[in-house]
């Protein structure tokens, strides 16, 4: 499938889950059969382009018109696992977050208020119609979220520098396909679903135990009340994205994000709290370098 262009959007991390075939009703089953077979699919960074693609027209189109068909799928113990993209979902959802992201001079000059009206009007049309609905992929801007780590391991991190010949081939399967003429860095977890329920679990009773509230803790408890909607055999990714190509291979190398969030939540287990101090100081300091890369030309 032809791309829209090769231009590398940097920004943008993900949470994915890989549902096995048997989980999704007919016709869309047979869909997906079918697309899991095709020899080329479209990567995440095709999905971007084509989202930024559809502002450049006066008036913009923040949602698509149409719902994707497109999918990231894996193969995991023989079991073929997909990951429907649902642009348009994950589109009208996005759009409601923007008030409290942008300041509404810029958010009006992007996308002007009557189209955000007319977005908002034909997705509580469609959500009446499907309430049940939700998206398969969480995305975050310029960084990852620290309630992310606790469903992965360190031993569960692949970092590749850069794509050889075989990472290519298995990279075709999975979406992860470097932009032609460059090689493409990964730094992704993938975990079973049952596993990543069972660290929810955990870090919360050790979050609880230690603190009354924070951000961690409701954002873990949304997450896992996410992860609650989907098949038992799903498989979890969290995947870096475009946050490869806007830092360099010596800082992804050493980034072990989800060993420093087990360590601070094991030292808040065990009551140090010096010790889960200095976990969190090292994620803050790495993700806050991170976050200032978004203002650098």
């Amino acid at each position: 499938m032809p791309k829209v262009s090769s231009v590398i959007v940097p920004y943008a991390s993900y949470l994915r889950v890989y549902e096995p075939l048997a989980a999704f009703p007919e016709p869309e089953r047979t869909h997906w059969a079918r697309y899991a077979r095709r020899r080329e699919r479209p990567s995440y960074q095709d999905e971007l382009r084509r989202s930024l693609a559809d502002l450049v027209p006066t008036p913009p189109v923040p949602v698509p018109v149409h719902e994707s068909g497109e999918a990231f799928v894996v193969e995991t113990d023989g079991v073929v696992c997909v990951c429907p993209w649902r642009t348009r979902l994950r589109g009208w959802q996005a759009l409601g977050e923007l008030s409290g992201q942008l300041p509404a001079p810029v958010l009006d000059a992007v996308l002007p208020p009557v189209v955000r009206r007319q977005a908002t009007a034909d997705y509580e049309q469609w959500l009446a119609r499907n309430p049940d609905a939700r998206p398969w992929i969480r995305t975050a801007t310029w960084h990852v979220p620290l309630n992310w780590f606790v469903l992965v391991t360190d031993e569960e991190r692949l970092y590749e520098p850069a794509y050889g010949e075989g990472d290519a081939d298995d990279a075709a399967g999975t979406g992860e396909e470097p932009p032609a003429g460059a090689g493409a860095p990964v730094l992704r977890y993938r975990t079973p679903m049952v596993q990543a329920r069972r660290r929810v679990a955990r870090g919360l009773k050790a979050l609880r135990d230690a603190m009354d509230e924070g951000p961690l803790i409701d954002g873990l408890v949304d997450v896992g009340r996410w992860l609650e909607e989907f098949h038992p055999r799903s498989l979890v990714e969290l995947d870096y994205g475009g946050l490869v190509h806007a830092l360099p291979d010596e800082l992804l190398d050493e980034d072990h994000s989800a060993a420093d969030v087990a360590a601070g939540i094991e030292a808040l287990r065990a009551g140090d709290g010096v010790g889960a101090g200095e976990a969190y100081a090292r994620l803050v300091e790495r993700w806050r370098a991170v976050r200032e890369r978004q203002f650098s030309n």
